[in-house]
């Protein structure tokens, strides 16, 4: 029940967020807008989402995913309805602010909370199949819009949207619940390995400022912007720059996304189990190592859209993990009451990498007419994530300074 329930969210708040890229050519075209001004527009729903996701992140740990969910599932609502209603820059800039305010709500919760209901060495498969939910969201949305535009408006993909985020208002509020403890319960898989119910706590409490200190945060952190950098500066623009730089029609360029969120299902069913086994540390650098390869292929793939197809769908088998593995990473090498501030708090690390990249692609593409010189930065950037995390060592707990 909560991990099917929190699927549900994440599938309707990636379709929101990951959606954006593919209708974006028919709302550059009606509203006029530059490849700037359309990543200005990502950048209000990533300004909104990372200025508050720590306090989201705070309040879920002091007053259950439950309540944060379902308050936010019902702001993402009116914010996706507003953004079919929007009919110049500033009103859109304004309606997907609320939309990442919104969305506050549907990650760091989500994962907190799912994180809770399971035990240690089995976390990775839950996220696996958890994280199905925003790749077949992204792939729903690559087949879903082009047909919507075509028989409807945009907009109407915004009201869709909306009616689905008013949806899981309801669901949240009748099914989630926010602790195994709670319910009166414990996380799955803790009796079959007989594992005690205080397993991944700290022995003392220590400091929430101590744990912001740790040098494994920043490092994780930093990595977590660069592997966001590098892959929003793709993912953003990949359906436009199929469709301007290469000529491919909107059918196939849109197809790009149909790709990219299928091949992340293959690589969250697949990588995050394995993270139970291999450790989350070590299953980042390959899955970062392997999103470096994959950005250079889209560099490289030229005019061949053959090769770029195969190129995105070997990236989004590993972005798929990127996001999942990092917030796993809070309740590995951090107190368990801490997980739900210490994964609000990596979230700007994640938005500041998106902002950057929207921006600096987007002025990129608009100085030079190509998005060939922002892609060779992308890639940089994944390595740069790789390396960082290479120097993360032991857990924090009450006896680690």
């Amino acid at each position: 029940m909560i991990l099917g329930t929190c699927f549900l969210d994440l599938f309707v708040n990636y379709s929101a967020r990951l959606g954006y890229g593919v209708v974006l050519p028919e709302i550059i075209k009606e509203l006029d807008l530059s490849r700037t001004a359309s990543g200005s527009i990502f950048n209000a729903y990533l300004f909104a989402y990372i200025a508050l996701t720590p306090l989201t992140g705070y309040l879920t740990d002091r007053l259950g995913a439950r309540r944060i969910i379902t308050a936010c599932a019902f702001i993402l609502a009116a914010g996706l309805f507003s953004m079919g209603r929007s009919h110049s820059l500033w009103t859109v800039l304004l309606s997907y602010a609320v939309v990442g305010l919104g969305a506050t709500g549907m990650w760091t919760p989500v994962i907190t909370v799912v994180q809770r209901w399971f035990a240690p060495n089995r976390r990775g498969l839950a996220l696996g199949i958890l994280s199905t939910g925003y790749g077949l969201g992204f792939a729903t949305m690559g087949a879903a819009f082009p047909w919507i535009v075509t028989n409807f408006t945009w907009r109407h993909a915004w009201y869709f949207l909306a009616a689905g985020a008013l949806g899981m208002v309801f669901l949240n509020g009748g099914l989630l619940r926010s602790s195994p403890e709670a319910a009166g319960a414990v996380p799955w898989g803790l009796k079959d390995i007989g594992i005690p119910l205080t397993t991944g706590g700290s022995k003392r409490k220590i400091p929430l400022r101590k744990v912001f200190r740790h040098r494994n945060f920043w490092l994780i952190g930093w990595s977590y912007f660069c592997a966001s950098y590098g892959l929003y500066g793709i993912t953003t623009f990949m359906v436009d720059y199929a469709k301007d730089q290469l000529g491919l029609p909107l059918e196939k360029a849109s197809l790009l996304a149909t790709v990219h969120g299928s091949c992340q299902v293959i690589g969250v069913l697949t990588m995050l189990p394995l993270s139970d086994y291999l450790g989350r540390r070590r299953t980042i650098i390959i899955s970062n190592s392997m999103i470096a390869a994959s950005l250079a292929g889209i560099l490289l793939s030229g005019p061949s859209w053959q090769w770029l197809y195969v190129s995105v769908g070997a990236m989004a088998v590993f972005y798929g993990v990127t996001f999942p593995i990092y917030g796993a990473s809070a309740g590995d090498y951090f107190p368990k009451e801490y997980m739900g501030s210490v994964i609000g708090m990596w979230t700007p690390f994640y938005g500041l990498g998106a902002i950057v990249a929207n921006w600096v692609t987007g002025f990129l593409r608009d100085t030079t007419g190509r998005y060939n010189a922002a892609f060779v930065i992308c890639t940089l950037a994944a390595v740069l994530a790789v390396a960082l995390v290479w120097f993360v060592r032991k857990p924090v707990t009450g006896e680690t300074d």
